[in-house]
Formats: C-alpha cells, structure tokens, sequence
C-alpha cells in the first residue's frame, strides 16, 4: 500500500511540478521511492529551506501528514503546505483547505476552506470540487445550496476521478435529502469500485439494506467480502455476520462448510482489527456459536488464513 501511494506521488510529481523544481530533486526522490526516509527527508528539507522549493515543502508536508519516518503530525504539514501553496502545488492547496476546515493548527474557518478548494480545483486537482461540494451540501462556510453541490463533484467524476465518484456517491446516498438518489449512487460506486474498495463497501450496504434496489444478502456479501479481502476492516464485520446468517436459523440448520469456515475467518479477523465496541460484543456471541458447530481441527489452519490476510493488509497507523 505505501509503494503504492509513493507511486502516486511521484506522479504527482511529474503532472504539478515544473521541471526546474523536480530536476534537483531527483536524488531525494529516488531516496523516497526506496523507502529511506532517514536520506529523504533531510534533502526534501534542504531545498524546502534553502532553496524555497515549493515541490520540496509539498513533500516536507507530506512527510509530517503521512508519518513517513516520524509521528504524525498534522499541525506541521499544514504548516508547510501553507508554504507549498505560493508555489501553486495544487495538493497543498487541497490540504490547506483541509486545515482551514478542520481547524488543524489553527481556528475552523469553513469560508477561508472553500476558497482554497475552489483555488486546488482551479490548478486541476478536481476532486477538490467534491469537498466544495460537500460544504455546499451542508451550508458550512457558504450558503447552503445541495443541488450546486451536487453539480459541483460531478464536474470532476466526469472527468474520469475515482475519488470523486466515489464522493458523488455517497453524496447521493446519504445526503441532503433533496438530492437523495439511490439509483445515481449506485451507479457511481460501481463505476469507481473496480479500483477502491470504500465503494464495494458501499454497494454492499446498498444491496444489503435494500436501498434503491430489493435486498440482496448474496450480493451483498460479494461486494463486501471483494472489499474485506483488500483489508477494507469496515467491511470485515458485514462480510462475517452475512456468513454467519447464511442459513435461516444458524443453531438448528448446519450452513456449508464454506460458509461456516469463511464466518468463523471474518469473525476472527474483525475481533483482530475492529475498534467498534458494539462490533467487538456481537463478535463473541457469534464466535462462541460458530465454534459450538464448527470442527475444533479446522481452527489451526484458518487461523493461519486469517493472519496470512492481516500480514498482507497491515493496520494502518
């Protein structure tokens, strides 16, 4: 996952960045790529100070933002991306409004937020239109205006952002009710599910509740378990009560072995990873009837699936 985001910050790199700011870069980004941010760091830092390199403060920030090397630090990276914004980095100019939104480091201050979003989307990071958007959803720091806002994030998952469809969605999903539209949001997860697994989860939840469409438990849990097996720990829980309540009464009807194999897995792996207390007590419950039917010699060998899995997906920090 980290290699991964690395990898879209080096394309950050090549899309934002002019190429006098990136040229001397290149060794502390080859330092980044590899990992080591005991070299990185201090040459990002280097050309942040020295030489006001608004490329560098972007990556400064990121450092602090990410906890690459270091402990999180919000306060710090809106500082430098307070920075990197003079230099129209259009990421900084996102997470600056971020800080003005949240009050990291500063006072809230929704209307100043707006304007820095308004300004990222300007320098084409469009997903920033979506978090516009949802300020106009709610009438914070601007008048109120749902449909606006809703016009707003699909300009940019038209433009082919799977973020934003992925916001769009759940806009439409569970927004203003004036611009509630099930039939829409689930149009726009699938459209972004293929490459993020927040919108399997949300289809899931739409097949499971029956919103905008008829329940559809089998579904579902297709979507949620796509979801679960890339370590998407919200989708861990539904993926294993849908398991766990694949037959009509759990006690007195003996469900696949499958299905009482991939219950007990998910059950463990949510007892593993869920920071949920009410999660956590329906865990046990189910667990303790899981076990009362499952065979005791089957336990070693999907314990050892379960922590293959939770090796592969690392908790976040």
């Amino acid at each position: 996952m980290l290699a991964l985001l690395i990898g879209a910050l080096c394309s950050v790199f090549v899309v934002y960045a002019r190429d006098d700011l990136a040229a001397e870069l290149k060794a502390a980004q080859a330092a980044l790529a590899a990992r080591d941010y005991d070299q990185a760091y201090p040459q990002y830092l280097h050309f942040a100070k020295e030489k006001n390199n608004a490329l560098a403060q972007f990556t400064v920030a990121m450092f602090h933002q990410l906890g690459w090397g270091r402990p999180v630090d919000r306060a710090e990276a809106c500082r430098w991306h307070e920075k990197a914004v003079k230099g129209a980095i259009p990421a900084s100019t996102h997470f600056l409004a971020e800080c003005f939104e949240h009050g990291i480091g500063r006072p809230p201050d929704p209307a100043r937020a707006a304007v820095w979003y308004e300004k990222a989307a300007g320098l084409g990071h469009y997903v920033s239109l979506c978090a516009l958007a949802e300020l106009y959803t709610a009438g914070k720091g601007v008048t109120k205006d749902p449909r606006k806002g809703i016009a707003l994030c699909q300009q940019a998952a038209l433009k082919g952002s799977m973020s934003a469809s992925l916001r769009l969605g759940k806009l439409l999903l569970a927004g203003d009710e004036t611009i509630r539209d099930y039939e829409a949001a689930h149009a726009w997860f699938e459209s972004a599910a293929h490459v993020s697994p927040e919108a399997q989860y949300y289809l899931g939840i739409m097949h499971r509740d029956g919103l905008g469409h008829p329940k559809a438990p089998i579904e579902a849990r297709t979507w949620f378990e796509r979801a679960a097996s890339q370590g998407y720990v919200p989708a861990y829980f539904p993926t294993a009560e849908l398991y766990f309540k694949s037959s009509p009464d759990f006690q007195k009807q003996r469900p696949s072995a499958d299905d009482l194999a991939k219950a007990y897995m998910w059950l463990s792996a949510t007892a593993k990873r869920s920071t949920d207390q009410e999660e956590q007590k329906n865990i046990q419950v189910m667990l303790e009837q899981v076990l009362a039917i499952m065979p005791p010699t089957w336990v070693a060998t999907l314990d050892e699936r379960v922590a293959t899995h939770l090796a592969e997906h690392p908790a976040s920090p």
